[in-house]
């Protein structure tokens, strides 16, 4: 038998700044080395090394081998989804430099949220995607307007939203075949986006959609950063759902 979750060791795991660092860093969906990961908390690589093991051992990522190169990733995307959650309700830290102004800036902007599309850019996608009839409201909303009763920052399995009657012609455009989906994960889910307090596209759909744009060159990762960037071709391609 089991008790209940264990949510404070958890927590305590998230707690660390460093380690914070690291799952924030992790969030985007990609497995990355430990010496950029001790870069990116501004610790030492053995620093790092003991904060990887903490996470290993609560379950809280996971590793990859190649070669003699270990690579780590967010060991699934309702760890990714506890992380924005934290982000959404937790005060923003004070910016001390202009390097930091402008990747906080870009976070704002547009940024992987595990492997979907979030911030500003993925906001606006899905009010077009809405407002163009490739998703419907279900529950008389608008566009990626939140219900009040969602939460604050969340997951939405049960989203208010289904396939539109334009769904294979809109997808189709960026890239995204509807018949061809892995049946793995559940193709619609939404997430309250923690920067903009709105919906974002999240679910097997949502990472399709990522794939592609990424694939076509619409969308650039920025490196070592979970920001992302659309790129001129992007903005051309996506302006009939970008531009109300």
């Amino acid at each position: 038998m089991s008790g209940d979750a264990d949510v404070a060791r958890a927590a305590g795991l998230m707690a660390e700044p460093a380690r914070a660092k690291v799952l924030m860093a992790l969030a985007d969906g990609r497995a990355l080395p430990a010496s950029l990961l001790a870069s990116e908390a501004g610790v030492s690589p053995q620093t790092v090394s003991g904060h990887l093991r903490k996470l290993l051992d609560g379950g809280l990522v996971a590793v990859e081998r190649s070669g003699r190169h270990r690579y780590y990733k967010l060991s699934g995307p309702e760890v990714a989804a506890a992380v924005e959650a934290l982000a959404r309700i937790a005060k923003p830290q004070p910016i001390k430099s202009l390097r930091q102004s402008t990747r906080a800036a870009a976070l704002r902007e547009a940024r992987t949220c595990y492997d979907h599309l979030a911030g500003r850019l993925g906001v606006a996608l899905l009010d077009g995607l809405v407002r163009r009839e490739a998703l419907t409201r279900t529950d008389g909303g608008v566009g990626a307007d939140r219900r009040t009763d969602d939460p604050l920052a969340a997951q939405l399995p049960d989203g208010p939203y289904a396939l539109g009657p334009h769904a294979v012609e809109l997808f189709g455009g960026l890239g995204v075949d509807l018949d061809h989906q892995p049946s793995r994960r559940q193709l619609l889910r939404f997430c309250v986006d923690w920067s903009e307090q709105r919906h974002h596209l999240s679910g097997q759909l949502g990472a399709s959609v990522v794939d592609s744009l990424l694939n076509n060159n619409w969308l650039r990762r920025r490196p070592n950063q979970r920001a992302v960037d659309l790129t001129t071709t992007g903005h051309k391609s996506l302006a009939g759902l970008l531009e109300g």
